[in-house]
């Protein structure tokens, strides 16, 4: 992500319903966040009741329940994500202007270390079943394994491509989306071999993903306003939606069966797995433009969306992109949830 200014017998291919059923989901509440700097992902620490939010050379970490600011977390330089291992109270922060990791205490947010790994770290996750921390970096095209506990790297996965959003299969595997390939590359985190590549078609620049890992179901979300729900056994594509713009992250709400796509024109693609072969979509969340990135917190059912009022104008020179400014005092996570 760039920074802006989680064998079926019979396939059943479900389109968009003609009436869309509610998902009774929608935006309750802002929390503000000062500043005028560009994000990129949010995470949510649902047992110690925490938001961390990447702003560009800082992590702003708030209360979840209340959005009062709990501190920072200071020089991360380009920013992207944010990995928490909860057993270790270790957190770590992918600096994609520095080309380091940096290792933090969650108790009381100092820094413990910079850990160099591969060139632009973008995303980051942990897996529990090896405590390992991984960074999809974009600049050399692989992935830096750091053991969550020492703080140190321990390998690297090369998967041949830009790593974007990431899961966890039932498998053990993790699986994660290739930007620049429309493909999901699959590899063990304890061996870091890459097991296979699943070829993407009908989707491009892969960055959402999310995984149901009981029923092996992937959601990948892509630049092209599609989204698909893919057999994690087999790489076929059981169902195709469409979705917004600027779709850049998902995420599976196992108790309510929802896989949600968020869009930076300014909505959540919704859809339902009423059965594992059988997928519907829901009526869109209204966000707010620009909340591309999203988190979920499986215990209270809310989602939590980093977004600000974003200023778009022409370069002066035709062969530039445009000039993106952030209207300062617009900043702010954005809280969705149950409407009843």
């Amino acid at each position: 992500m760039k920074l802006f200014a989680s064998f079926a017998a019979a396939l059943v291919i479900v389109g968009t319903a003609a009436a869309q059923m509610p998902s009774g989901l929608k935006l309750q509440t802002r929390y503000p966040i000062a500043g005028a700097e560009g994000w990129d992902y949010i995470t949510v620490d649902s047992d110690a009741r925490r938001i961390y939010v990447s702003h560009s050379v800082r992590v702003n970490v708030l209360n979840e329940d209340t959005g009062a600011q709990v501190g920072t977390i200071e020089d991360t330089p380009g920013i992207h994500g944010i990995a928490i291992a909860a057993a270790s109270k270790h957190g770590f922060t992918s600096n994609g202007k520095e080309n380091t990791v940096s290792m933090f205490s969650t108790s009381d947010l100092s820094l413990i270390k910079k850990i160099e790994v591969g060139k632009g770290p973008d995303g980051i996750y942990y897996d529990p079943g090896t405590d390992r921390v991984f960074t999809n970096n974009h600049g050399s095209h692989n992935i830096t394994a750091i053991d969550a506990t020492k703080g140190e790297v321990v390998g690297t996965v090369e998967i041949g491509g830009n790593g974007e959003g990431a899961g966890i299969g039932k498998d053990g595997l993790i699986y994660v989306a290739l930007e620049d390939k429309n493909e999901v590359c699959a590899f063990d985190p304890k061996t870091f071999e890459v097991k296979h590549h699943i070829p993407l078609e009908g989707i491009t620049a892969p960055t959402g993903f999310a995984v149901d890992a009981k029923n092996n179901r992937f959601f990948v979300g892509g630049h092209n306003k599609v989204a698909q729900v893919i057999d994690g056994a087999t790489g076929k594509m059981i169902a195709s939606f469409p979705t917004g713009s600027g779709t850049d992250a998902a995420a599976w709400d196992a108790k309510d069966g929802l896989a949600f796509v968020s869009n930076g024109e300014g909505n959540i693609s919704v859809i339902q797995e009423k059965s594992s072969n059988e997928f519907v979509t829901l009526d869109s969340i209204q966000t707010q433009q620009s909340a591309k990135t999203l988190a979920f917190d499986g215990k209270t059912g809310k989602i939590f969306l980093p977004a600000a009022t974003v200023v778009v104008a022409p370069a002066g020179d035709p062969s530039q992109k445009p000039k993106r400014t952030i209207t300062e005092g617009t900043f702010a996570v954005l809280v969705v949830g149950n409407s009843q």
